[in-house]
């Protein structure tokens, strides 16, 4: 199938599961809004199971690629950071599937896809991917965390110089999703951060 055709499918589903809770979400229905027949479906994810993990992959890929982007977004490193927190809060917000993802806290309504991996006996390079290890809360953190120190570091940092970067960056991913479980107050998440990065936290780079 063609990266696109898959696309489509997903979105299908994302826009499904929008609309009602996961378990009332029929693939026959999936397939006609993305034009295909049930059986191209089937082929792609293998199952109802498969779709879900392969539509909870492409979120979190999302989220991972605005961290990206929100990391180079300033030239100082306390706005990256704070860019950085305020997406958090922000895809959260937006998106039901990345707010499972990065608090635990799977709703009912939701698919809730084992973290573990699956037996995959996909063709698919994609869905194959899809049935490997899935990001628990506490694996999108480390990643977040250690994507931020390679980019406010750059690259050939000493580790030791990094530990205390490393420490700050922590605290900014942890502070995002306290807030993303309890929003704040006026000011909202971006305060947070700024206030937290006062001179007692070393930034490289700030």
């Amino acid at each position: 199938m063609m990266p696109a055709a898959r696309e489509s499918l997903l979105d299908a589903a994302y826009t499904a599961l929008a609309r009602r809770s996961w378990s009332t979400v029929r693939m026959v229905d999936v397939a006609a809004a993305a034009g295909v027949s049930r059986q191209t479906l089937y082929n792609e994810f293998g199952s109802k199971e498969g779709l879900a993990r392969a539509l909870v992959r492409r979120e979190a890929d999302g989220y991972l690629v605005g961290v990206e982007r929100a990391l180079g977004s300033h030239s100082d490193a306390r706005e990256r950071l704070t860019a950085t927190a305020e997406w958090t809060t922000s895809a959260a917000r937006e998106n039901a599937l990345v707010r499972a993802m990065l608090t635990g806290c799977w709703s009912e309504r939701l698919p809730s896809p084992t973290l573990s991996a699956v037996p995959s006996s996909s063709a698919v390079p994609a869905q194959r991917r899809a049935d490997g290890p899935l990001p628990s809360p506490g694996d999108f953190v480390a990643v977040v965390r250690d994507r931020a120190v390679a980019v406010l570091a750059g690259p050939g940092a000493a580790k030791p110089d990094t530990a205390d970067l490393a420490r700050s960056c922590e605290l900014v991913v942890r502070l995002a999703l306290s807030c993303v479980a309890a929003p704040p107050g006026e000011g909202g998440v971006g305060e947070l951060v700024r206030g937290a990065l006062t001179p007692t936290h070393r930034i490289l780079g700030a």
